[in-house]
């Protein structure tokens, strides 16, 4: 489990390969936030990297809608409406500089938006700055 681990960069090309051959608890052991949400931006999953960048207990917004109710400072075109059209294109794949400043104290990070290989599903990769 450890070593799959190791060849998790942020921003790898590869990387939802080596995503969707990872478990859950392997997900919430990665060195940055991943946040995986269906089409419509409901949490699917919350990794503890996440929930430690935002201070948001993963098993409080899981359900609930990224863009909305747990992000939203993120309903914005440069981010909810790339989000939008990834989805509605069927390729997401962007990064990008952002900052979360909702019911936090702003911090600075790299985002990394990308449609998962298998599921239908989408992930937003953070990575403090």
């Amino acid at each position: 489990m450890a070593g799959s681990l190791n060849i998790v960069g942020f921003g790898r090309d590869d990387f939802d390969n080596v995503l969707s051959k990872l478990t859950a608890k392997e997900v919430d052991q990665l060195a940055f936030g991943a946040v995986q949400l269906d089409g419509k931006g409901t949490i699917l999953q919350y990794n503890a990297a996440e929930a430690s960048i935002t201070g948001r207990d993963a098993k409080a917004v899981i359900g609930k809608n990224f863009f909305r109710d747990v992000a939203p400072c993120t309903s914005t075109p440069t981010f909810k409406g790339v989000f939008d059209a990834g989805v509605r294109d069927g390729n997401l794949n962007t990064m990008f500089e952002y900052v979360f400043d909702y019911n936090m104290s702003p911090t600075k990070v790299k985002i990394h938006m990308k449609k998962a290989i298998s599921d239908g599903s989408f992930w937003i990769f953070v990575k403090r700055l």
